[in-house]
């Protein structure tokens, strides 16, 4: 009787297999949780990431403060020329806005301010450099505003060559590279580039002083 009381009263032994099991059963849920927590910290990092690339598309974006993206500065003998870049860059996927004169500015309206609200309203402006612009007075009164408008700004005043020899390059643009339009579809290509870049540089820009 009194062996079977002891029988009763002493706990059985847990075996080294049953104890291990234990361990790992209550160590699992811990296990489990440090999962969790690095996949929303890897989730919630991921999700402070900046984009890598700011939309000039966006209806946000500093782009839509000025009316045109850019100005195209010309001689009058050089519209045919000039409409075929023009049309060129308003078929891209962005939808480059250009101011042409002869076909934009408001009838009616004094020459002079047209041209100075359309300098004043574009983001950029293309001075094509032929030697009917060299030969035009009214030609070097377009360079000077654009100049004037920003005199320092990189990529805002694009000049193209067109038939002249960089000894005949404007002095005035000589602290400026010049984009050569000899082989057509390589300078459209550059000055598209040029008006692209500017924009994201500035919408960049304008995104981080928000920030």
């Amino acid at each position: 009787m009194a062996g079977w009381v002891r029988r009763l009263l002493q706990k059985p032994k847990q075996s080294s297999s049953s104890a291990e099991s234990s361990l790992n059963t209550k160590q699992s849920p811990s296990s489990s949780s440090a999962v969790v927590t690095s996949s929303s910290t890897s989730s919630s990092v991921a999700s402070r990431s900046p984009a890598s690339q700011v939309s000039i598309s966006s209806s946000g974006s500093a782009r839509w403060a000025k009316s045109y993206d850019v100005c195209i500065c010309h001689s009058n003998g050089d519209f045919e020329f000039v409409e075929e870049m023009v049309s060129y860059l308003e078929s891209q996927p962005e939808g480059i806005r250009c101011f042409l004169q002869l076909r934009d500015a408001m009838p009616g309206s004094a020459i002079t301010t047209e041209l100075c609200d359309a300098v004043q309203n574009s983001h950029c402006w293309v001075l094509l450099i032929t030697p009917s612009f060299l030969e035009d007075p009214w030609c070097r009164y377009q360079m000077h505003q654009a100049l004037a408008e920003a005199p320092m700004a990189n990529g805002r005043t694009i000049p193209v060559l067109k038939g002249i020899d960089r000894r005949d390059y404007p002095r005035e643009l000589r602290c400026l590279y010049y984009i050569d339009v000899t082989r057509k579809e390589n300078g459209f290509r550059q000055i598209k580039d040029t008006i692209l870049r500017y924009l994201q540089e500035l919408c960049q820009s304008t995104m981080s002083r928000i920030e």
